[in-house]
């Protein structure tokens, strides 16, 4: 089976593999440099959920039995700020899954700069982290639960919730 990533980020293509091999067990994935269509740093479910999408439709290519797209967002429920990841999946007969993590709340430093600098997470979490590429490690989730949680768990949980159309096919979506 061949899967293609909306991504080069290693961590969104392992939990990518690691997902689908859970279900499909012999995958080649392959992570393709997309843009999102969304800003850098998206807001809300809406935009999290169309960067997604976006980054499915154009990692779509001829002979993939699917395309992924992952995207990290932030949003603003009752006050609290929240870091989540959405994951929109298509098949070749167009067929659509996504699915979401589990939410997380920000502390009101990480969201100030995020506002103030007009930084993604990712940026802000570097800095606070004092190092380079964090998202491309353990990311926000990993830092905030001590290494608990990685940011590749965190999205292998959402393909796994986006590929419940296609596990159980007997229902409709």
């Amino acid at each position: 089976m061949r899967v293609t990533v909306g991504s080069t980020n290693p961590v969104k293509i392992n939990s990518v593999k690691k997902a689908f091999e859970k279900i499909f067990r012999d995958v080649e994935v392959q992570g393709i440099k997309v843009k999102s269509g969304v800003s850098n740093q998206p807001i809300g479910f809406d935009e999290t959920l169309n960067g997604a999408e976006n980054r499915a439709r154009a990692c779509m290519r001829e002979g993939v039995d699917f395309s992924v797209g992952l995207e990290g967002g932030i949003a603003k429920e009752k006050g609290k700020w929240f870091s989540f990841g959405v994951c929109y999946i298509i098949r070749r007969d167009n067929k659509k899954g996504i699915g979401v993590t589990s939410w997380f709340q920000l502390p009101k430093k990480v969201i100030e700069k995020i506002q103030k600098d007009k930084k993604e997470l990712g940026e802000v979490m570097d800095e606070l982290e004092n190092d380079t590429n964090t998202k491309q490690k353990g990311g926000a989730i990993s830092f905030f639960t001590k290494g608990i949680k990685d940011r590749t768990k965190l999205y292998e949980e959402a393909v796994i919730n986006a590929l419940i159309p296609f596990i159980r096919e007997e229902f409709e979506f």
